[in-house]
């Protein structure tokens, strides 16, 4: 990614964009991160860089060794897996609550998200569903009227991101149909579909998940 030409990048345009290349695999786990290149990459001094990796640090996706530097973290099964159970407990009850708060601009917002969504996997441009998906829910968290949760999923979202990376190309026209049937619930004020087709659309990107775990242990047996 080429940020050179924009040198008034904030710290938290380095953290968004250190996170992003994280989550998609361009940092790989155990890759160190060091401050010069990341600021030559993005054009900025060290210091905004430095405070991004800290941020990063915080939310689990660096950790650094003393005298060593920064490096990525590698986001393990056990962790994966408490993400994912999480989010199937908080994310139908965000929907649930949206199908009877939401505001005429936060449903158009979602179906725009939908239809972006779809036309990138119809395109194949795979690289836009990761950020278009997380706005999705987070999305469809501040529409439930809870500032709580919209914080809480907005945090989670950029680890489920991380867990569900890799598995965007397979899952992603199934994904952004139930989407599409989400925004349905939600636009005929629904709470009870709205909260089955959230708790249904988890399921089958967790099975998507387990399956493709499942089949790299087998493959390296």
């Amino acid at each position: 990614m080429d940020t050179s030409s924009n040198p008034r990048m904030t710290q938290q345009q380095v953290c968004r964009a250190i996170r992003d290349q994280i989550i998609l695999g361009v940092f790989a786990p155990g890759q160190r991160l060091t401050e010069d290149t990341l600021a030559e990459t993005f054009g900025v001094s060290r210091v905004p860089v430095r405070e991004a990796l800290r941020t990063l640090e915080a939310e689990g996706f660096a950790f650094s060794r003393p005298y060593a530097g920064t490096f990525v973290a590698e986001l393990t099964e056990e962790e994966a897996a408490d993400l994912l159970e999480i989010r199937a407990l908080l994310e139908p009850l965000c929907a649930s609550r949206a199908a009877q708060r939401r505001t005429p601009e936060q449903l158009g917002r979602l179906k725009e998200l939908t239809a972006l969504g779809q036309d990138a996997v119809r395109a194949g441009r795979f690289d836009e569903l990761t950020r278009l998906n997380s706005r999705f829910h987070e999305v469809l968290a501040e529409a439930s009227g809870s500032a709580m949760l919209a914080q809480l999923i907005t945090q989670l979202g950029w680890k489920i991101a991380w867990v569900y990376a890799v598995e965007l190309p397979r899952r992603a026209a199934d994904s952004w149909y139930e989407h599409e049937r989400i925004c349905g619930a939600l636009e005929a004020g629904d709470a009870d579909a709205a909260r089955r087709l959230v708790a249904e659309h988890i399921g089958h990107a967790t099975t998507a998940y387990r399956l493709r775990e499942r089949g790299a242990a087998t493959a390296g047996s």
